[in-house]
């Protein structure tokens, strides 16, 4: 094989596992934020219920996308590491913030503290997905380095472009979380996250129009990808019958087609950010090939990849399929 293609296929499995784990488990935090904001109890339970038997397993894919950075381009994660360092360290502590106050707030002695506890799966979640917006909003404006070396100050995720990212990916994954918990739940429940996911979907994709037309200002390669009519004309047809399958599957029999269009409007958006970085992995100037590890390791990790892929995607589906079906409130116990 020649070595472009194995480094597209290591780039292209990279992304499409983080896009996994954007989708999947960005469902999930926005749930968490959800619950966190809801005052009825046998309604926090009902929403619990309908992650815990699958959040683990979505975030497989964070592992994945992480240690095949590492593995298949290690110069880019030389730099980037450094970079987002303390962002790195929050959004860990956060995931495990969220994942003990879920798995343990049925062992709550009393609903006051179970009360505490969901506050904590609400600070957990809104911290993890804000820190992911950030940190993908520090990769697209660029981090400053020489070679392999950072040689930027450790601020730079501060700046307004990627805190800015970081509000969309909050408010985006809470508009995830609302259209699944329209698919999963009935009665009063389902037509509050109904009303919840019409007025995040609005907020949503104003914010990433705003956000691309930003990107397009940070750098000359950006403002000629994202101009070009090829580009954009493509992702507003795409845009335009997303929405409409959006909101007209309020009035359909199938209760999950606003989340499945809402996962559209998640992967258009992520496709037209690689349009735009391609062929760079770090801004300004790193390209895939030059962060690229050698042939070798990039086949052995292909051929993890192949048997991982797979096999995590038939643990998802397995997982979904078991564990299917409408969620109803009960008593809090």
């Amino acid at each position: 094989m020649d070595t472009d293609w194995i480094t597209l296929l290591c780039a292209g499995a990279l992304a499409f596992s983080v896009m996994n784990y954007v989708l999947l488990d960005g469902t999930d935090l926005g749930v968490g934020v959800l619950l966190g904001l809801t005052e009825n109890s046998q309604h926090r339970r009902a929403m619990a219920v309908t992650i815990l038997p699958i959040w683990d397993a979505n975030e497989t894919w964070l592992v994945l996308g992480g240690g095949g950075l590492l593995a298949l381009f290690p110069l880019a994660y030389a730099i980037l590491l450094p970079a987002l360092y303390l962002p790195f360290i929050l959004m860990f502590l956060a995931l495990i913030l969220r994942a003990v106050a879920l798995e343990f707030r049925d062992h709550s002695p009393n609903e006051a503290i179970k009360r505490w506890v969901d506050g904590a799966l609400l600070c957990g979640s809104l911290l993890a997905g804000a820190i992911q917006g950030v940190v993908l909003g520090t990769l697209v404006q660029g981090v400053p380095h020489q070679g392999s070396q950072y040689t930027g100050s450790g601020v730079e995720w501060l700046g307004a472009f990627p805190l800015f990212c970081g509000v969309v990916l909050v408010l985006g994954y809470t508009w995830l979380g609302a259209c699944w918990l329209y698919w999963r739940t009935v009665d009063d429940l389902q037509l509050r996250c109904a009303r919840q996911a019409r007025v995040l979907a609005l907020i949503t994709v104003m914010l990433l129009i705003v956000l691309v037309i930003w990107t397009a200002t940070l750098q000359a390669q950006y403002m000629q990808r994202l101009t070009d009519i090829r580009v954009w004309a493509p992702t507003l047809m795409v845009l335009t019958i997303l929405s409409a399958v959006f909101w007209s599957g309020f009035r359909s029999r199938f209760d999950g087609v606003p989340l499945f269009a809402a996962l559209g409007v998640f992967v258009l958006a992520f496709a037209l950010m690689l349009v735009a970085l391609f062929p760079l992995i770090v801004p300004p100037d790193l390209t895939l090939k030059a962060a690229t590890a050698s042939p070798k390791s990039q086949l052995f990790m292909l051929i993890g990849f192949a048997v991982l892929i797979p096999v995590t995607l038939v643990y998802n589906t397995f997982g979904f399929k078991v564990f299917s079906g409408k969620v109803r409130p009960i008593k809090s116990s």
